[in-house]
């Protein structure tokens, strides 16, 4: 089976709409596992979205906080309370508004030492999750991951052309030289260590690059994504095109 034919596509109306089908579905995942439930959280305005909703009833009420651990797949070296801090984002629209405790969540640290140290510290963080929790039953790292696809085809921050694209034995490497601050990120042996992968992908500037990524653009870094469970990529209306409409899931 190619890996074009491992993902699964669904179109839905807007990004409510987005929200809602990925919030049942991360319910699901999570009322059905055994354990501590790992989720590698995305930045963006897609997921803050889902996010907020994950805070409201019923979810808020129904999900398993106390057993479930938020990772981050990247993070900009920004201070946490800094406007474009994953963190500071997930931790307004969701994590500060439900009762999951202290110590299940994960923040890449971005203060008091250099981007280099916080990639070796975060990646011995991982290891150190995943030596207690998931490696005695073989369970993936994260039960789920959720990326975002960028207008340049990123996920979390593997851009193109960047040396991280290269990486396959370090968990988390800094990126500096791409963007104006440099960026912590899971590489794709992390990333790709997960039992269930999503792609949110909303609003029409994203229209030309979910095409490029369903015609499998090698120049893409989100193609060569590869997990070790199942794939979907979710999309509103806007970002799939009219061509895609009758991929269109229920609500």
């Amino acid at each position: 089976m190619s890996e074009l034919q491992k993902i699964k596509y669904e179109t839905v109306a807007d990004v409510d709409a987005l929200s809602k089908q990925v919030a049942d579905w991360l319910l699901d995942i999570a009322a059905g596992t055994s354990g501590p439930v790992a989720i590698c959280l995305s930045g963006g305005s897609t997921p803050r979205t889902l996010y907020e909703r994950l805070a409201e009833a019923p979810y808020r009420d129904r999900f398993p906080w106390s057993r479930t651990h938020v990772f981050w797949g990247d993070e900009r070296f920004v201070p946490r309370g800094d406007p474009l801090s994953n963190y500071r984002m997930a931790n307004d629209a969701l994590l500060s508004r439900v009762p999951i405790p202290a110590a299940n969540v994960h923040p890449i640290p971005t203060e008091g030492l250099t981007p280099e140290e916080a990639a070796r510290r975060y990646e011995q963080a991982l290891k150190s999750f995943y030596e207690a929790t998931r490696g005695a039953t073989m369970r993936r790292l994260f039960d789920v991951t959720l990326l975002g696809l960028g207008e340049d085809g990123h996920l979390a921050s593997l851009f193109p052309g960047s040396d991280a694209l290269q990486e396959r034995e370090r968990w988390v490497v800094a990126v500096t030289g791409v963007k104006p601050e440099a960026r912590i990120t899971l590489t794709y042996p992390a990333l790709e260590n997960s039992a269930n992968s999503a792609f949110l992908v909303a609003g029409d500037q994203k229209n030309e690059m979910l095409a490029r990524f369903r015609r499998h653009d090698e120049t893409l870094p989100a193609v060569h994504f590869r997990p070790l469970g199942e794939l979907r990529v979710v999309a509103d209306e806007k970002a799939a095109g009219a061509r895609d409409l009758h991929e269109r899931t229920p609500n």
